[in-house]
């Protein structure tokens, strides 16, 4: 930090997250209550006041070119840009500043605007867990890495989606000014100083598309219908009446995937359901087909670092124990 405020200078367009702006500039806010001194810019590409994804105008300080240097530059995000292209007017407004700023920073999609800009070009990088396929294959030097709450690579950060603009944010503080200082703007802003677990908790259950193949369509219905039966590699091959190395052929080119694997998931998909409705982890492994309790805890830590329990206190439904009826009800 040198003498001076540090200015953080955030870019906006048209159809911005509103939220991608308003979480990390309140966590920089909420930073200067406890001895820091940001200074906090709002630019659009050509100077002119934006009108955010909510519908609501966002006044702006001035264009990227009115401020001549930059400690840091957030390029938020928008849903529009992972649908279609980044336009020029808007990688360069991000790519100018990036050239003298000390770090850039993106905010959930954001990462589109800079990879446009060049910007992502041979670095790690991570976005919302929904579009982390399309950056892939937009930059494709650019290392993703889905299921990072945020990235550093050198003096270039991003973060996945939407609030964990504010676990960056609270990232950018503490490098700044120290774990402590961090610590009580997060207490004050009521959130973590870091998540336990990556962003794919977040995620949706499996939802992709269809085998082609009316034989392999034929298992995978028959799993999704009963996730409890005996669904073993020599069990699945009998129903189609093929070789287990046929099988697992089929379950490779069609869904890049084993048959286990396969099989494993669409369990752990079940048991999250279960978890979110209330149901206890013994329950949701029972019902969901997991062999015990200990195969289930496994496959969570696995997959999203946590345990069934950690899961379902942040995801469960809110549920009255006392017997008393909602309000309304």
């Amino acid at each position: 930090m040198n003498g001076g405020p540090h200015c953080v200078a955030i870019l906006v367009y048209d159809g911005v997250t509103l939220l991608d702006v308003a979480g990390p500039a309140e966590v920089f806010k909420a930073a200067n209550r406890f001895g820091a001194d940001y200074r906090i810019v709002l630019l659009s590409p050509t100077g002119a006041d934006v009108m955010s994804n909510l519908g609501v105008r966002v006044a702006v300080d001035g264009a990227v070119s009115s401020e001549s240097a930059f400690d840091t530059l957030l390029v938020a995000g928008s849903d529009l840009y992972p649908r279609a292209r980044v336009p020029d007017h808007l990688a360069d407004a991000a790519r100018i500043p990036a050239a003298v700023a000390g770090r850039v920073a993106s905010i959930c999609t954001g990462a589109f605007v800079l990879a446009a800009a060049g910007l992502l070009d041979g670095k790690r990088a991570t976005t919302h867990w929904q579009v982390t396929h399309e950056l892939a294959a937009r930059c494709p030097t650019c290392r993703v890495e889905p299921d990072a709450i945020y990235v550093r690579d050198g003096t270039t950060y991003t973060s996945a989606g939407v609030t964990a603009g504010i676990d960056l944010a609270l990232a950018l503080v503490e490098e700044d000014h120290g774990a402590d200082l961090a610590r009580d703007v997060a207490r004050a802003l009521v959130v973590y100083m870091q998540r336990a677990g990556g962003q794919s908790q977040f995620s949706a259950p499996l939802q992709g598309p269809p085998p082609r193949s009316p034989a392999l369509r034929k298992i995978t219905d028959l799993v999704t219908a009963n996730p409890r039966g005996d669904h073993s590699l020599g069990e699945l091959a009998k129903h189609l009446n093929v070789s287990t190395r046929q099988l697992t052929r089929l379950f490779h080119d069609e869904l890049s995937t084993t048959p286990a694997r396969y099989v494993e998931t669409i369990r752990f998909d079940l048991a999250r359901a279960l978890l979110d409705q209330g149901h206890t982890a013994t329950q949701a492994a029972t019902l969901a087909g997991f062999p015990s309790y200990e195969s289930m805890r496994r496959v969570f830590a696995r997959k999203l670092s946590i345990s069934p329990a950690a899961y379902q206190r942040r995801f469960s439904t809110a549920r009255r124990t006392t017997g008393q009826v909602p309000l309304g009800g």
